[in-house]
């Protein structure tokens, strides 16, 4: 009989050059999953990715520190024990402008993939 669950030990750990720290646990990079991916996240001080539209719903929960999302123009700031969905197709930027690391879960459905992120060119 097979087990109906999988204890994950070994995220998959997504290369980066921007000194963000990315532990997929459950996504397309660590186990196939194509319906949803949930990644643990480190962003160091002053990090910020370009502005993307993805075409999945993404869930965010701050554990650490504070990150700042600009959502189709508006600038927000979560602190930890907030959490936020950004629905899929809207336009959002996510960064750490401040001074200490912003530590948090995201979870996106479907699963995250580089072809769906639709990221700009910086």
């Amino acid at each position: 009989m097979s087990k109906k669950y999988k204890i994950q030990k070994a995220p998959f750990v997504v290369p980066t050059t921007d000194g963000k720290l990315i532990e997929e646990h459950f996504g397309q990079a660590s186990d196939s999953n194509t319906e949803v991916s949930i990644a643990h996240m480190i962003a160091p001080p002053h990090w910020s990715e370009p502005f993307q539209t993805p075409e999945f719903d993404e869930y965010t929960y701050i554990i650490k520190g504070k990150k700042q999302f600009i959502v189709d123009g508006e600038k927000l700031i979560l602190t930890a024990g907030q959490s936020i969905k950004i629905e899929k197709n809207t336009r959002v930027q996510y960064a750490n402008p401040f001074e200490e690391i912003c530590e948090y879960i995201a979870i996106c459905l479907p699963a995250f993939s580089i072809e769906s992120v639709h990221r700009e060119e910086a």
